[in-house]
């Protein structure tokens, strides 16, 4: 299976400006080939095949005038950036023919030096790790990075990514084999809410920390300062950056929290069962900055690729299912109920419920039966991954905390890096 491993960069000036060169030639290419396939498609000629762009926009765009200043970056940073735009096509035409599951997904866009996240990707050839810890970048340098722990293998491609509020990354994606943890009788039902983030079937209740409320009058403060500013002017930029910086504090802080829960219930319980919420529809109402607080989208898909990493079963309930309205103890469906009652009394059997644990509860027994009637795609992903060689999506964040008691371990980050010094155990 493939994992994402995230470290913090420190990039000297020098090695800034190269970035910046590398990022804005990466969207050039991204632009030119993007341009040319909408053009032919407008006049309706065949689709431009990658080979004929890589020559036009890349090889022979070098010898020209206009765009000389591209053999001032990597050429796999341009080749790469035209595999991106493919793969966004690929994705665009299998989400028209119904062949990609999700959401639908549109057609590539262009993209702009303005957009709040600049990025390039490389494969091996572009980039390598050094013998002092740091990361060498061609045509960029020796980046220096804060290694929060080893890498578990060789890594296979490399992102650099520079953010919002100015910080810089390197994303490692690596194939590894997946950690199966002992197994366990115990199973968990879950459902997500606001007022308490996750309740289990079990009667445990997470409290939701709500970051971004916490964070709103700092916010709200630093709004009305980068409001005051001329636009266009300095001022108005260091303010902005702020801003920006406020705002990945409670991302990462949320991301944190996340992946501390999700790895402690995929550690505790051999199936996890949710409820497929939407999340998007949620997002339009007046409910919205909370939902979008709690971050239920990225919680859920921690739990699920966790559940591949370490052989546990994941499933999810259907949004038609009605969790809320049918007694968990005698199956009775008594109704819908407004959002106000929070307890209520079966009229079939007289039991009192909680209605979140209820709900819990529910969850449990359609998880149990998705699983028992082998719709669920998780326990045959997991049966098979220590066998064979799961393929599952790197995640675009950290892959999760180490397991207890194994330290992390910074200087060489190589699978069998030498002189790696440890620095404490990640929670």
């Amino acid at each position: 299976m493939q994992l994402r491993y995230n470290y913090r960069a420190y990039p000297d000036a020098a090695q800034r400006r190269a970035l910046a060169r590398a990022f804005g030639c990466a969207r050039v290419v991204w632009n030119d080939c993007l341009r040319d396939r909408k053009e032919a498609h407008a006049a309706g000629l065949p689709y431009v095949k990658s080979a004929d762009l890589s020559r036009l926009r890349i090889t022979q765009a070098k010898h020209t005038e206009e765009r000389a200043w591209l053999s001032d970056v990597s050429a796999v940073v341009l080749q790469q950036s035209l595999r991106d735009l493919d793969t966004a096509y690929k994705n665009f035409f299998d989400s028209v023919k119904g062949k990609r599951q999700g959401r639908k997904v549109g057609p590539p866009r262009y993209k702009s030096k303005k957009d709040t996240r600049q990025s390039i990707r490389l494969n091996t050839n572009a980039f390598s790790l050094q013998d002092d810890g740091t990361v060498y970048v061609a045509k960029v340098g020796s980046l220096k990075a804060k290694w929060s722990r080893r890498l578990p293998a060789a890594p296979t491609s490399l992102t650099v990514t520079k953010d919002s509020c100015g910080r810089y990354f390197l994303s490692f994606v690596v194939d590894t084999e997946p950690d199966i943890l002992p197994g366990l009788e115990a199973d968990a039902g879950i459902d997500l809410g606001l007022s308490a983030f996750a309740v289990l079937s079990d009667g445990r209740k997470i409290d939701s920390p709500r970051f971004l409320r916490r964070a709103e009058k700092k916010l709200k403060r630093l709004g009305r300062e980068l409001s005051r500013k001329v636009k266009g002017s300095k001022n108005r930029a260091k303010a902005r950056i702020k801003v920006a910086r406020q705002h990945a504090k409670v991302a990462d802080r949320r991301r944190d929290w996340h992946h501390k829960v999700s790895t402690q219930i995929i550690r505790d319980n051999q199936a996890v069962f949710v409820e497929d919420l939407a999340v998007s529809g949620l997002g339009r109402t007046r409910l919205a900055k909370s939902v979008h607080d709690a971050g239920w989208s990225a919680f859920v898909g921690m739990l699920e690729y966790k559940a591949v990493k370490h052989g546990r079963t994941f499933a999810k309930a259907g949004r038609a299912f009605p969790s809320s309205q049918v007694c968990s103890a005698c199956g009775f469906r008594d109704g819908p109920k407004p959002l106000h009652v929070r307890q209520w009394t079966c009229g079939q059997c007289g039991a009192a419920h909680d209605r979140d644990h209820n709900a819990a509860r529910n969850v449990l027994f359609e998880g149990r039966r998705i699983v028992a009637a082998g719709r669920a795609e998780t326990p045959n992903a997991s049966w098979s991954a220590g066998k064979t060689r799961t393929k599952v999506p790197a995640q675009r964040v950290e892959a999760g905390s180490p397991r207890k008691g194994q330290p992390a371990q910074a200087g060489i980050p190589g699978p069998l890096g030498q002189g790696a010094r440890q620095v404490g155990s990640q929670p």
